[in-house]
């Protein structure tokens, strides 16, 4: 039976992979339309570098180029909304149009509360803090004030007798910008590196403040730094391919031109933030802010800039040249873990399904039922196994009396151990057989909780009462079904081997254990948990009433009436 069941996932996993192509071809999104390129994600041909700014002289003779006052510059498509402001020619707001908040608005991208204090995208940040301060505190001359439509390209321009910076920026159909940066102090050039320093608009919560990370990529090699494992100021040096802040569903990602000569300095700082919707100004928690500034480190910058959702079609439409590997795309940011070969697999078969359903709670119903359909002739395999279990449980019982004067530390226990396997291997009898089908779906429970804790897909994605799938149970309607159903299955399984007092005990701590852990679990996840428990009630109720069945069930009644004798 062990044999059997290492086969048995062996076979799942290769089917799995040579799947792979056909999910590919069928589940991904149909190419974008070349005729409508308001609509595609595809990405921009490769923006040639804007021409340098005039070098400042030093001298009476310099150029002085600046604002005359402070004015705002807007960059919108169909994906996006960016607000410039020319003081320091940064970013004050990055909306997403496509996405909303907890409050049903357009979702803000800019940690507004975090950048206040710490500085607002595609600031500048160098290693000489004066320096830096005036970068990004000077009004820039804007090439272009008011409301503008992507495509489309803005510079910023600074020059005093000392300095002279130019900020350029192009802007496409899709979430990428192209950054160039160019700063010159008494006309040398100093490293300038465009910045994402606070964190993203989403994170409102603790939780997800905790879920922020520094992600940065070199050709098959992803590194993931953690909060823990993130000190401000330091400077992580190249080669890579892109790098940036991410957090649970959306990122700001750099992809310089050049990755050997590329650096990104880490910032982490803290800031209170209210609790809850009324926004008591005492009932504030602690969060950890992360930020990243990538770009060349001798001299002149010139990177695109991906800030958008981590979805996965999205995600692979994003072309890295540079990345030498098999998928030169940003789909890495995508973090399926250790399970990845199975949940990015059930995902993209998921997205399929939901194309024809039209919604993920019913996607994630169908394809419950498929897998537990899957798995029924395991189940049926775990009650042969169970029936010979408990044929023999009089015989391992004796066994164990006769040894039961001995210690455990007595080398003759060994000689029970050896006994029980005899009659195990005489009887073609697998102690574990009776739990393979929970060991089979194991593995896809924890593909589902990975898959949907990075699925941005389902992120507020509605069904019935659940306004988000990615979020508990508001009700908690799901983990007491849960409940519910565990307990139904655990008086209806036979349980071989096992004393009708510990039975009894078993069939009361497990459905609440099982009620405690999916408690707090995401929608989606408790919806495959729950509606899988459901069909193994039908199955088992359907495999109580055959002669297998049925002979189980006189055993166990015979073993509890010699009990009570």
């Amino acid at each position: 039976m062990e044999r059997r069941l290492l086969l048995v996932f062996a076979l799942t996993f290769l089917a799995i992979i040579l799947f792979q192509p056909i999910l590919r071809k069928y589940g991904s999104q149909p190419p974008p339309e070349e005729k409508k390129p308001q609509t595609t994600l595809a990405n921009p041909p490769v923006h040639p570098l804007l021409p340098p700014p005039p070098e400042a002289t030093t001298g009476s003779a310099a150029v002085s180029r600046q604002g005359s006052s402070e004015a705002e510059t807007v960059i919108e498509n169909d994906l996006y909304k960016i607000t410039f402001t020319n003081r320091g020619a940064q970013v004050k707001s990055w909306i997403l149009k496509k996405y909303t908040d907890d409050q049903d608005k357009p979702l803000e991208l800019v940690n507004l509360a975090a950048s206040a204090k710490y500085g607002q995208p595609l600031s500048l940040f160098t290693y000489d803090e004066p320096l830096r301060a005036k970068l990004n505190s000077v009004l820039y001359e804007p090439s272009l004030t008011g409301v503008a439509r992507a495509p489309q390209e803005i510079s910023f321009e600074y020059a005093d007798p000392d300095l002279a910076v130019s900020k350029k920026f192009h802007f496409e159909h899709n979430y990428l910008v192209v950054v160039e940066t160019l700063v010159r102090e008494k006309g040398a050039a100093v490293p300038a590196l465009p910045m994402w320093p606070a964190g993203l608009g989403d994170e409102t919560s603790p939780s997800s403040y905790a879920a922020s990370l520094i992600d940065y990529q070199y050709n098959d090699r992803v590194q993931r730094l953690a909060l823990k494992k993130i000190s401000s100021g330091e400077t992580i040096r190249g080669p890579f391919n892109w790098g940036g802040v991410t957090d649970q569903y959306f990122a700001a990602i750099f992809m310089p031109r050049e990755p050997e000569s590329a650096g990104m300095v880490t910032l982490r700082n803290s800031i209170d933030i209210a609790k809850g919707k009324r926004q008591n100004p005492e009932d504030t928690f602690k969060a950890e802010v992360l930020g990243a500034a990538v770009g060349n480190l001798q001299g002149p910058t010139s990177l695109r800039l991906y800030v958008g959702p981590k979805s996965l079609p999205v995600l692979e439409t994003v072309n890295v040249p540079s990345i030498q590997n098999d998928h030169p795309d940003l789909r890495a940011l995508v973090d399926f873990g250790w399970f990845g070969i199975l949940a990015r697999p059930l995902f993209v078969w998921l997205r399929w399904m939901e194309g024809f359903v039209h919604n993920w709670g019913w996607a994630i119903i169908l394809q419950t039922v498929i897998i537990t359909m899957a798995l029924l002739p395991l189940r049926i395999s775990s009650m042969k196994s169970m029936l010979k279990m408990q044929k023999v449980a009089p015989q391992i019982k004796s066994i164990q009396e006769k040894y039961k004067k001995y210690s455990m530390r007595d080398p003759r226990k060994q000689e029970m151990q050896q006994e029980i396997s005899a009659l195990y291997k005489q009887e073609g009898v697998n102690p574990v057989g009776g739990c393979l089908p929970m060991i089979i779906q194991m593995p896809f429970l924890i593909a589902y909780y990975r898959m949907l804790g990075v699925a941005i897909d389902l992120r507020h994605a509605h069904w019935l009462w659940i306004h988000d799938l990615s979020a508990p149970d508001a009700w908690k309607l799901l983990p007491i079904g849960i409940i519910i159903t565990m307990f139904l299955t655990q008086r209806m399984t036979p349980q071989a081997g096992m004393d009708p007092a510990q039975q009894k005990m078993m069939n009361l701590m497990m459905p609440i254990m099982l009620g405690v852990i999916s408690w707090n679990l995401a929608a989606g996840l408790n919806l495959y948990w729950s509606v899988s428990q459901l069909l193994g009630i039908v199955q088992q109720v359907m495999m109580n009433r055959s002669s297998l069945g049925r002979e189980m069930r006189e055993m166990m009644e015979k073993r509890a009436r010699k009990a009570k004798r």
